[in-house]
């Protein structure tokens, strides 16, 4: 079995951004398991964990992605709500975490019109609505930061108050990124081979 090089497990986690589904296993140095583990691995092992340990291992991360839709994808647009951010292909839109958490809660229904009071309680947790326009601030930034993005129609002013995400394509909830998955081109530029991937597991 054909083992990686310090630089190239790096490599691999940082290919497998933002997606945290990688398990490397044969990890021997603390520190290299530590620093990977902060760049996002989802596991990172030495070579003396056992085949139990590793089942286990593996499972758990397997169910923690199964708890909540990780991803929803609109259009061209991918909401990530571990990172709390929204992407088109691999470009972030930097969404501040309560333009994230309106364009999450309009994505809960879209189509639908969500009212300002209902934002207010869902995102900023609060079920009075304040003498500010903060919804408004908000939604507006969010807008700007969809419109350079080339999404300015994503989310729509009802006639009737609130706001809606315009559906112009099936809402779905993703399982993996729609993006070109970079950590198999990564695996393909180290000339790995189908037999070897059990060193770098998916889920």
């Amino acid at each position: 079995m054909r083992s990686l090089t310090p630089a190239q497990r790096c490599g691999l986690a940082e290919a497998d951004r933002p997606a945290w589904r990688l398990i490397l296993v044969g990890v021997a140095d603390a520190a290299e398991r530590a620093s990977l583990l902060s760049m996002g691995c989802a596991e990172v092992l030495p070579d003396c964990a056992s085949m139990r340990e590793l089942s286990a291992r593996s499972q758990r991360v397997a169910e923690m992605f199964g708890l909540l839709p990780r991803w929803r994808t609109l259009g061209p647009i991918t909401l990530d709500l571990f990172h709390r951010d929204a992407r088109r292909g691999a470009r972030w839109l930097s969404l501040h975490p309560r333009e994230f958490g309106v364009l999450w809660r309009l994505a809960d229904n879209p189509g639908e019109r969500v009212t300002r009071g209902q934002l207010l309680k869902d995102v900023w947790r609060i079920s009075h609505e304040p003498e500010t326009n903060s919804v408004e601030v908000h939604v507006s930034r969010l807008r700007a930061k969809l419109a350079a993005a080339d999404c300015e129609t994503l989310i729509q002013t009802a006639p009737e108050g609130g706001y809606r995400i315009v559906n112009h394509t099936p809402f779905m909830f993703a399982q993996t990124p729609t993006q070109a998955d970079a950590l198999d081109n990564y695996l393909r530029d180290l000339d790995w081979h189908e037999g070897e991937k059990v060193k770098a597991s998916q889920f």
